[in-house]
């Protein structure tokens, strides 16, 4: 696998500025301002993307992300370790107040939580929440379970036992998938529970979004949970999953759209929204929304206002990128989220005024496998 994944990062990796120094100096073309953020695997390869496009629109800035997970990207942004983290899953109230930085949410993009899987001689696999949780809790053992049969008359599953892989680190992938698994399955909601790092009772733990797409890739008889660009980069399996209208929907970015476009969206401006089992009958239902979070009050104007400009471009040009990557573009409810969040942005003690960025120069090049 990793291989594609890799590459990704790989073809654009000369734009991308290694190393996670915080330079104050005066940004020119040839030394540009350096913008570093940490956090979620699941948007990698977009945000990899918008720092490549980005150097393009805006030369006297780069931006340099890192894929470290979910929990450690706030964890560094609270601690004034990076410029902003990334999460999948959204803050609780009670870790906002609990954090020395006041921290603000931006909605980025939206992906699929999908269930991966490695049969050698078949690629299609029906399943439902109650099902997966089963197969993740460890009461569903092998591939030729009644159950999986059942739910799948006519496919060649294998009398062979059932290796489960799942993510070692704190992560916005698992948030996302346990809280769909609690939801439906009541053993799963009292023993395991929701949260970027709760204890799977059997399985396998890799890191990141792309030590579990590797390890499935290299493992017969394996399942686990990736996003989709992982999984469709890399070439493994998917299942089509159940969703709340009944209807068994594989995982695509048109399904993501309908879970987008239907999220029940707070009555007050708040942008942490749950996109989690939409009712719409298209839509799938372990859709993620992702978030880039940010200082409220930057330590550097400066570098507030170039960081402000930057999500700005990437939550409207930015979009553009998006389906040739795998994931939806924000719908034009959760852009004005978006830009409310960035429009409450300030360093000593005054407004940056997130306005528009620069112009994107013409049509979106071809995304790395897009």
């Amino acid at each position: 696998m990793r291989e594609a994944v890799i590459l990704l990062a790989l073809a654009i990796g000369a734009l991308i500025v290694p190393g996670c120094s915080r330079s104050t100096a005066v940004p020119t073309e040839s030394s540009p301002r350096i913008l570093v953020g940490a956090g979620a695997t699941l948007p990698y390869p977009l945000y990899s993307k918008w720092a490549a496009e980005y150097a393009r629109v805006e030369p006297t800035v780069r931006v340099n992300y890192q894929s470290i997970g979910s929990g450690a990207g706030v964890r560094q942004v609270s601690d004034g370790v990076v410029d902003f983290g990334a999460t999948d899953e959204p803050m609780s109230d009670e870790e906002l107040r609990q954090t020395a930085t006041k921290l603000v949410h931006v909605p980025s993009t939206i992906g699929a939580v999908v269930f991966a899987f490695h049969l050698p001689k078949e690629r299609d696999l029906a399943l439902t929440a109650e099902l997966a949780a089963d197969i993740f809790l460890g009461n569903v053992r092998r591939w030729d379970d009644e159950r999986i049969r059942t739910l799948n008359p006519g496919r060649d599953l294998p009398r062979e036992p059932i290796v489960v892989v799942h993510r070692a680190d704190g992560s916005g992938t698992s948030a996302a998938l346990t809280s769909y698994l609690a939801k439906h399955n009541a053993t799963w909601r009292t023993t395991v529970g929701s949260g970027t790092s709760p204890r799977f009772p059997v399985g396998v733990g890799a890191k990141g979004n792309e030590g579990v797409t590797a390890f499935i890739k290299a493992t017969p008889l394996s399942i686990g949970y990736v996003e989709l660009v992982y999984a469709r980069q890399s070439g493994l399996a998917m299942a089509q999953v159940r969703n709340h209208a009944g209807k068994m929907i594989a995982p695509s970015v048109e399904a993501l759209d309908r879970a987008a476009k239907s999220a029940a969206l707070p009555l007050n401006d708040d942008a942490r929204v749950v996109l989690l089992d939409s009712d719409d009958e298209g839509a799938y239902p372990i859709a993620a929304l992702s978030f880039v979070v940010v200082p409220r009050d930057a330590a550097d104007r400066g570098k507030g206002e170039a960081l402000a400009k930057f999500l700005w471009w990437a939550v409207h040009d930015g979009q553009r990128f998006a389906r040739a990557l795998d994931y939806a573009p924000l719908p034009p409810p959760l852009v004005a989220r978006a830009e409310r969040a960035l429009a409450g942005l300030r360093a000593e003690g005054r407004p940056l005024g997130a306005s528009p960025g620069p112009p994107s120069p013409g049509p979106p090049s071809p995304g790395p496998g897009g």
